[in-house]
């Protein structure tokens, strides 16, 4: 069974309620009145009859133009879903026998990502007797996070989870006043 996430309106002859309460399009209340009554009265301004509150007693129905409605909150929704940011969190694994030159590679990496604006996963995993050497995988990460500091805020200090040590980066907010000059100088240029 599916529960969809959308409601649906009970319009028009779909409403079985012996009294409702009806408010018009612009909000303004109607009162009480029979059903049959208030759906006379949406046909007559050439509009539907929707029901909006069911659990109400007696349940409130508003007069409007169904369509328009719906079409509006599509709409709506469409713009939220385009406001929305996605957080991208991308991993880098290390050993931690890692060699320095593997370290820069994947530190490079790193940087890239949180340029890009993802959040970066840093995860030292242990294998076997490593376990009983965490502290090896710590120093790693230490030296990891300390090449980071100019490109990310650490979010997540360094912690076990299981067989792995992990640590989480975020890209670094630009400073208000950082925005602002770069506009200003953005500006300028155009008007020269």
């Amino acid at each position: 069974m599916t529960i969809s996430a959308k409601v649906e309106h009970k319009i028009n002859d779909d409403i079985r309620d012996k009294e409702i309460r009806v408010t018009d399009s612009t909000g303004e209340q109607l009162g009480v009145m029979a059903t049959k009554d208030a759906q006379e009265l949406a046909i007559a301004k050439d509009l539907d009859l929707v029901m909006i509150a069911p659990q109400a007693t007696p349940p409130v129905c508003k007069i409007m133009d169904y369509g328009k409605y719906m079409f509006e909150q599509q709409k709506r929704e469409k713009e939220a879903r385009k406001n929305q940011k996605v957080i991208v969190i991308k991993e880098v694994k290390l050993s931690p026998q890692i060699e320095d030159h593997d370290v820069e590679y994947k530190l490079k990496n790193a940087k890239k990502f949180l340029k890009e604006g993802d959040k970066v996963k840093v995860s030292v995993k242990f294998r076997g007797r490593e376990m009983a050497y965490t502290q090896i995988g710590a120093a790693v990460l230490q030296k990891f996070a300390e090449a980071l500091e100019d490109d990310g805020v650490m979010e997540k200090r360094p912690s076990m989870e299981g067989r792995s040590m992990i640590m989480i980066f975020g890209p670094k907010p630009e400073d208000k006043k950082e925005k602002s000059s770069k506009k200003k100088d953005a500006e300028a240029e155009k008007t020269e």
